[in-house]
């Protein structure tokens, strides 16, 4: 509302928000209003809305995002994740509703968020675990999948506000890196979505030998322990598991090492300025062995010092999205320089089996996002390309035009997005 009513507005929104806890019981505290009218009218409406089946209508996703001051990394990414299809499902059902409030509570956020987001803001800091980047982020992804398509650009305003709240590193209006802003949305959209929030680390946890089990064994118990405390939609689709083998070369004792990964950064190795490299090529520069001098190397576990070793990497745990940064910026000492090598990718069956356990055959992967950067390292922009039912589609900010395929594979493809494609893969559950 315009003008100082604004002021009295936020006051009585409040003022509700604390009288929708107390008569939900979310949080004991004296409510400074008796039971309200307000209150009967919005829970009205929530139970019509409660009532309709939760079906997932969609339009066709060709929307573009506004540019509100140097954000094209922030549209790129999104478009990118708006179209990883169990994201996207996941947000504009709700479904984390079920998995982080009561009936009642989610009913209540919902219909809050919809009707006045301000007011669910406000309502959202009496909660235990506030939703409201993910709430914000399924607010953009409704606008771009929006069946009636009344609105051609949907502007990210709100969401990358509360982005800035949670992350102030991005605040400001400078160039910021589209890889780097994934990997932040990701980790705070599972921290609020988590199924396990409130396990916390205490210190610095002992370190488990597994030496009478085997790789595979060992993986899984990490894995299992690593669910233990962090499990959400975003470990579902993106969380994958490198294992780090280590060779030492006095007492040639192997010892393994497993973390978990949400995107795979591969080098890109060096050509001439007019030179092509392909992505196999990429993989195989990541996963090849590396020897370790006394002074970079890890402890020895049966020498018991720092010895001479060798270091591989390979997949031990294959993540249903993969997401692929093509390592184009390298910082030396005095400066950052970007490549712009060409680096041809395959659109669809990717294998990266051969990245995996010994055992695990074809692990195949489909293409369905790319994030590209043009521009040199101070002045770049960053578009999309991405796949839907009737074919690709380049995003740039508000403008989306639709694309072919002989078209994706650019000198400026930045991040890849695949999907497993079959259902064979070495999961290892």
């Amino acid at each position: 509302m315009p003008g100082a009513s604004g002021v009295n507005v936020e006051g009585s929104c409040e003022a509700l928000c604390r009288t929708l806890v107390s008569q939900n019981g979310l949080q004991r505290e004296t409510a400074d209003i008796s039971q309200s009218v307000l209150y009967t009218s919005l829970m009205g409406l929530l139970l019509v809305a409660d009532n309709e089946k939760k079906q997932l209508t969609i339009g066709s996703g060709r929307v573009g995002l506004r540019n509100i001051g140097n954000t094209c990394f922030l549209n790129a990414v999104v478009q990118c994740l708006s179209h990883t299809r169990g994201l996207r499902d996941y947000s504009l059902l709700m479904s984390y509703r079920d998995e982080k409030f009561s009936k009642e509570e989610a009913k209540l956020m919902e219909g809050m968020f919809l009707l006045f987001p301000p007011l669910a803001i406000m309502f959202s800091s009496f909660l235990i675990a506030p939703c409201l980047l993910v709430l914000a982020f399924s607010q953009v992804l409704s606008g771009l999948w929006d069946v009636n398509e009344g609105d051609t650009v949907v502007n990210p305003r709100q969401f990358y506000n509360i982005f800035k709240e949670a992350v102030p590193y991005f605040s400001g209006y400078s160039q910021q890196d589209a890889q780097e802003f994934l990997r932040f949305l990701l980790d705070k959209l599972h921290t609020e979505i988590n199924r396990r929030p409130y396990v916390r680390r205490t210190g610095k946890e002992p370190v488990q030998k597994f030496a009478r089990f085997r790789i595979s064994e060992e993986a899984a118990a990490m894995w299992k322990k690593h669910l233990e405390r962090d499990d959400s939609r975003i470990v579902d689709l993106f969380s994958g598991q490198l294992r780090s083998s280590l060779h030492c070369s006095v007492c040639s004792h192997y010892s393994n090492t497993f973390d978990v990964f949400c995107d795979l950064s591969l080098p890109i190795p060096k050509r001439s300025s007019a030179g092509q490299v392909t992505l196999r090529e990429c993989l195989e520069l990541f996963s090849q062995e590396e020897k370790l001098d006394k002074e970079n190397s890890p402890m020895c576990e049966r020498c018991n010092r720092h010895t001479e070793c060798t270091k591989r990497l390979s997949i031990q745990r294959f993540p249903q999205v993969i997401v692929i940064h093509l390592n184009r910026f390298t910082t030396s000492r005095w400066s950052i320089s970007k490549s712009t090598v060409y680096v041809s990718f395959p659109i669809t069956n990717l294998d990266l089996g051969r990245y995996g356990p010994v055992d695990c055959g074809p692990v195949l992967y489909d293409l369905y996002a790319i994030c590209n950067h043009a521009g040199t390292v101070n002045m770049g922009h960053y578009t999309a390309c991405c796949s839907d039912e009737n074919g690709w589609c380049f995003y740039n900010d508000s403008s989306v035009t639709a694309v072919s395929e002989n078209q994706l594979q650019t000198n400026q493809a930045y991040v890849l997005f695949y999907q497993r494609s079959n259902s064979t893969a070495a999961i290892r559950k």
